[in-house]
């Protein structure tokens, strides 16, 4: 799963000689971008051959195995790539763009400008449990997918079993170490490993089709239908294991800003698809062929002289896909940020080139353990994909709420025309989850936990500092009241210009009220300062700042940024003095307020959750860094907030 600025491979596959003709410039860009949807888009999915056919055959073959349950296994996988991903994710929801963007959070933001309404109501609550549901798979995806590649050594020899547990620990913690100096190098060769890849899942499946070719009667849904009529419960915990195969299609609609609609499309129905349904056919017909090697049918597809190579590639394979969701993790966290369900954290820049590419100390951390936790208490693949499905499951239904409120109210076409559309999904999506609830005691748990976690931390932040905005507002005076007095009263005038922080333009900030009573002077030239951070990716530059003169000593800037930008206030500044307003920013000094939070029964928030924001509020990083304003300009006023 991915929903991050990934694509490093852009940065320099989209480089083009000076010399070349437009047209060939601008096919060899869109080469590089088809290049690099293999090898970001579709990490994810693309290494679920390795476990997703082996868990739900495994389901089946307890009391021996038919040809028709193979067949029954293989066309329900087919079906759920067809309806979810391709009908779903590649035709539908890839329509559905914030200006460019895609993604749960980006299409919640979407919705809500469209309804003017932030932060209440279905569609937030179901974009706030999506983006939580994304961190407990994100622990999961690289830990089940390392793992699986590791597990190829046991069949090269049964002596090298016991090193696949501290191997697969020893390339994930190389890989979560090496995040903080940027992957831009590496990801180069993204593309052409997932493309080879691809091709060599292909080569495999189409050499033992060719061996059996009744394995192609997959394709009839009949197979599909009868394996679930006639199997009662057991193939309703078939149904859980048949959604590992689609794991991962949700980084079709959140790369969708980084690659474009046609990219990704034609890449998934041109490759990705086919050489998918290929391998999986394949193992169907391995197994239909050799019922013995059901306890690993992707690796013993080839010969016992290329399963060293083939076991190195899908390491590879498996570690591109990690990176994916590594990145789509600091990406998420980082859009979370800007949308206010998350305090600020240190995010750092890995590129000079792309202001995407991004490390955030803390999420790195905190995956980094989530993975070796799961990797040591569960031990293999097979055990962990009893984890594996409920995050992505949630995210995806609730990206198709989402979706349902859009069609319903954005584009006015009312709720039943929408049930019409998205209803055939949503229940399969349903019975994918209630499958995988069965796994709970398992171990699917786990990714509720996680869930559930980042759940109450994000709502707990929304609503904490909710309730200390109102509170500021209520105990605040109005900016046209503070004109008054200071055109009626005025105090000592200083020289110097003083910019003044606060979230709220139309109230005194109270930094300024503080040095007010405090030191009783006023700047020659003061400036009331609000970052908005709005509801669609990037703010046109023109759309950047909003300037008004209050009175002749007071002015309040307003500047806009996307949820996809990193605030820079300074440039922004730089931006109104262009347009002609009279700003020394070298020589400003920045009023910011440094708040203790300080939890109390009495007032707010319930107890519990007075901790759990205080808690929230002490990482949160200090303003200066976040908005990138110079140290040296800035003077903090402290305050106590009961909360």
């Amino acid at each position: 799963m991915n929903t991050s600025p990934t694509n490093e491979l852009t940065e320099s596959a989209l480089a083009v000689p000076h010399d070349q003709t437009p047209e060939a410039s601008s096919r060899k860009r869109f080469a590089a971008l088809l290049l690099g949807c293999i090898g970001i888009v579709y990490g994810d999915i693309g290494t679920s051959p390795l476990y997703a056919f082996r868990t739900a055959a495994q389901h089946v073959a307890a009391d021996g195995m038919f040809n028709h349950e193979i067949l029954g296994i293989l066309s329900l996988i087919i079906w759920a790539l067809t309806l979810i991903v391709t009908i779903k994710y590649v035709i539908f929801l890839l329509h559905l763009d914030n200006r460019g963007e895609g993604g749960i959070l980006s299409l919640m933001a979407l919705t809500q400008r469209a309804l003017r309404q932030r932060r209440t109501g279905i569609v937030f609550f179901a974009g706030v449990v999506g983006a939580a549901l994304f961190f407990g798979d994100a622990a999961i995806t690289p830990a089940i997918s390392v793992l699986s590649a590791m597990e190829g050594i046991e069949l090269i020899t049964p002596a090298l079993n016991k090193f696949i547990l501290p191997a697969a620990i020893a390339i994930l913690i190389c890989l979560f170490v090496v995040q903080k100096h940027g992957t831009a190098g590496i990801s180069k060769m993204f593309g052409p490993i997932m493309a080879l890849w691809f091709a060599v899942l292909a080569g495999a499946g189409i050499y033992w089709i060719c061996k059996n070719p009744a394995v192609l009667h997959a394709f009839n849904p009949v197979y599909a239908v009868t394996f679930l009529t006639s199997h009662g419960f057991l193939s309703f915990v078939v149904v859980g294991s048949i959604f590992l195969a689609i794991t991962g299609a949700e980084a079709l609609y959140s790369d969708l800003g980084h690659f474009g609609r046609k990219p990704i499309q034609i890449v998934w129905l041109y490759a990705v698809f086919p050489c998918l349904t290929l391998n999986y056919l394949g193992q169907g017909a391995l197994l239909m062929t050799l019922p013995a090697t059901l306890d690993n049918p992707f690796f013993l597809l080839f010969p016992s002289w290329a399963l060293i190579p083939i076991v190195s590639l899908a390491t590879l394979a498996t570690v591109i896909a990690s990176q994916a969701v590594i990145t789509g993790a600091f990406s998420m966290a980082s859009q979370a940020i800007q949308l206010g369900l998350l305090p600020r954290m240190e995010i750092r820049h890995t590129s000079e080139h792309q202001e995407g590419q991004i490390y955030m100390p803390r999420i790195n951390s905190l995956l980094l353990y989530s993975v070796l936790f799961l990797c040591l208490v569960f031990g293999s693949s097979a055990k962990l994909a009893a984890a594996y499905g409920i995050a992505v499951t949630g995210t995806m239904i609730s990206a198709s709420i989402i979706a349902m409120v859009y069609i319903a109210r954005v584009k006015k076409k009312g709720y039943a025309i929408a049930a019409i559309i998205m209803g055939p999904v949503m229940f399969c999506e349903i019975m994918f989850m209630s499958s995988n609830l069965l796994k709970l005691v398992d171990g699917g748990f786990v990714p509720l936990v996680f869930g559930l976690y980042f759940t109450l931390l994000m709502l707990t932040w929304v609503k904490g500092t909710k309730y200390l905005v109102e509170k500021a507002r209520l105990q605040s005076i109005s900016t046209v009241d503070l004109t008054d007095m200071i055109e009626r009263d005025p105090p000592k005038i200083v020289e110097g210009t003083a910019i003044f922080l606060t979230s709220d333009p139309d109230n005194a900030p109270e930094t300024m009220m503080q040095n007010l009573k405090h030191n009783q002077v006023l700047h020659d030239k003061n400036i009331i300062l609000t970052i908005m951070i709005d509801q669609i990716p990037r703010v046109p530059i023109e759309n950047r700042v909003e300037v008004e003169q209050l009175c002749g000593r007071l002015t309040r800037i307003i500047i806009h940024f996307g949820f996809m930008e990193t605030p820079n206030v300074p440039a922004a500044l730089y931006r109104a003095r262009a347009l002609g307003y009279d700003i020394d920013v070298e020589n400003a000094s920045f009023f910011l307020g440094h708040r203790k939070i300080v939890p109390d029964a009495r007032h707010g928030l319930p107890a519990w959750q007075d901790d759990i924001y205080v808690s929230l509020n002490k990482i949160a990083v200090d303003a200066t860094d976040f908005f990138r304003i110079p140290a040296n300009q800035v003077v903090e006023i402290g305050t106590r907030q009961l909360i």
